[in-house]
């Protein structure tokens, strides 16, 4: 009876252990995180979300990002940590529409 409840209990600690990692592999999931802030990104821009709302929840994303940066770094022994921030340094998307399209036609 007891070898059968060591079993029984390290089995459901083995699951358990196995569903922690993957919940905190997906909460620190930079990927994952990005994608979530381009989908309230366009939320917004259909109206889908106010101004307010939509500011809360980049800040919330944008903290978790610095927090998983700052962690990772931590990890790497502060090796990336001697980098010091640059203001001005970092990434950005641009998309436009152009309200005439050239081609076969004649430019102005």
């Amino acid at each position: 009876m007891l070898i059968l409840d060591n079993l029984l209990i390290g089995g459901i600690r083995f699951v358990l252990d196995k569903v922690a990692s993957a919940v905190d592999q997906e909460m620190n999931d930079e990927g994952r995180l990005r994608e979530e802030l381009l989908a309230a990104q366009m939320r917004y821009e259909l109206g889908e979300m106010s101004d307010e709302d939509f500011v809360e929840f980049q800040d919330d994303i944008l903290l978790r990002l610095r927090e998983i940066r700052e962690r990772e770094r931590e990890a790497a022994g502060g090796a990336a940590g001697a980098m010091s921030f640059q203001p001005g340094a970092f990434d950005v998307d641009v998309s436009f529409t152009a309200d005439r399209t050239y081609g076969d036609e004649e430019e102005p």
